[in-house]
């Protein structure tokens, strides 16, 4: 018997669910299929547990600074990870349950628990059940790459699923991959009292951004007590006693570092290596992403792709907006594209990186005049006021237009002052219309006008 509904979504990640919220909204019946975990990345393995681990650490960090403000502990922090842990373990299964709640409740949704295959352009199969829909949105996310090392297979490993769920504190964490994830983990469990060692490949971190930003976040990491090894190519992985051993090659020469605790943050591989995608003619590219066009429709006809497996954005925030796209294209008569929208994230280390727009190398790399800005957070106040003085302040701004092409703010704060910027980005306005503001004192945000007063021409 098959089953028929209006629309299919295969996977309840951060688009799935308010799709079929819009959908059933407009009268249309929709199957919701999920195999796992509902919430996808963000809920169970990425950001919200990950930044209740942050927060715990950011207690550490404080607690272990507290004579610098005044404050007198009668006895040294310490660490109960069973319940840094239980905090991050009670906020995935209050999100997880809210949003199967929230779906199964819906009126004209059907839910189903399973493994969805395609097995025609318009045909899910769903252990045993098949089920047909005139579209069809995949929303089915990703999950951590496994390098191909030597010797990994013989060793016991953790990714990104593994350390939200640690209720023991490492001895020696060992981090391979000097990027986003690696980072917010090796800070975390450094504060949490682990003693940590990151392993990047590339010549510096997080290789995206400027490297002034690079450079400031490996001092900041680095001042804390996190050994960074950059330029290191890992020749094989072995067990050492009760420990793994990681060998090195490195300009310098051959290296050793033994950890208790391996994670591997190399980056993240799409979850469709398994949905039948040849079966309805839905083309990827040559690592696994299916390939959309500016609409996020696939090479298959009404056949949607939304969220990390189209790799067109990392992020829940791009996740929600591919939702944002679809929605408005096909029940609101608009024409929104992909290509529309700003790149903009964080990093969240402590203190976080908020990103939006172009790097100064990519703006450079234009050719065009510009005007740059930066400021040190040892110059903001708020940043003063708390202890929190470490990064900086940068924005690039195109000469001829006036308009904001990108900026960086690492410091306190950063990650929330950013989306000044980003609105105004958004709204293509000429970066002088800050100087009619009249900012809040004292706020982080308040720099910014002040900051794009001071702009010089890039030399």
């Amino acid at each position: 018997m098959v089953q028929t509904f209006d629309a299919i979504v295969i996977g309840a990640g951060q688009a799935g669910p308010p799709l079929a919220g819009r959908l059933t909204r407009a009268g249309q019946k929709v199957a919701v299929i999920e195999r796992r975990d509902f919430g996808g990345t963000c809920v169970n393995t990425g950001c919200r547990p990950t930044k209740t681990l942050v927060a715990s650490a950011y207690a550490a960090r404080m607690a272990q600074r507290a004579a610098e403000y005044g404050v007198v502990l009668a006895a040294p922090p310490g660490i109960d990870m069973a319940v840094v842990q239980g905090r991050a373990g009670k906020i995935i299964t209050e999100g997880r349950a809210a949003i199967e709640a929230w779906l199964r409740g819906m009126e004209g949704c059907t839910v189903l628990r399973g493994h969805a295959r395609f097995t025609a352009p318009h045909t899910i199969e769903v252990d045993g059940a098949t089920l047909t829909a005139p579209r069809i949105f995949i929303n089915v996310g990703g999950r951590a790459s496994v390098p191909d090392l030597p010797g990994l297979s013989d060793v016991p490993y953790l990714t990104n699923r593994d350390m939200v769920e640690m209720t023991e504190l490492p001895d020696h964490l060992v981090v391979v991959g000097g990027s986003y994830i690696g980072l917010e983990f090796a800070q975390m469990f450094a504060r949490f009292g682990a003693r940590v060692t990151v392993i990047e490949k590339g010549p510096r971190l997080i290789a995206r951004e400027d490297e002034d930003v690079s450079a400031t976040v490996r001092a900041i990491l680095e001042a804390e007590g996190i050994a960074i090894h950059t330029g290191a190519d890992i020749s094989e992985v072995a067990r050492d006693g009760a420990g793994i051993a990681v060998h090195l090659a490195t300009a310098g020469g051959r290296a050793t570092v033994t950890g208790s605790h391996l994670l591997l943050a190399v980056g993240r591989r799409p979850n469709t290596d398994d949905l039948g995608l040849d079966a309805a003619g839905i083309a990827t590219d040559a690592r696994g992403y299916i390939t959309v066009d500016e609409h996020l429709e696939t090479s298959a006809p009404d056949v949607y792709a939304l969220g990390d497996c189209n790799g067109r954005g990392a992020f829940t925030h791009t996740a929600y907006n591919d939702f944002e796209i679809v929605a408005a294209n096909l029940l609101d008569g608009q024409d929104r594209k992909i290509g529309q929208r700003l790149p903009g994230y964080a990093l969240y280390t402590d203190p976080p990186l908020g990103r939006v727009g172009m790097t100064e190398a990519q703006a450079r790399r234009t050719g065009r005049p510009l005007l740059i800005g930066t400021r040190p957070m040892t110059r903001v106040g708020r940043a003063v006021e708390r202890g929190e003085t470490q990064g900086f302040m940068k924005v690039v701004v195109d000469a001829g237009t006036q308009r904001i092409l990108g900026a960086a703010i690492l410091g306190t704060g950063g990650d929330e002052a950013i989306h000044g910027l980003l609105d105004i980005m958004n709204a293509d306005l000429p970066y002088t219309v800050f100087q009619k503001a009249v900012p809040i004192h004292p706020t982080v945000s308040e720099l910014i006008p002040t900051l794009l007063e001071e702009m010089v021409p890039a030399q």
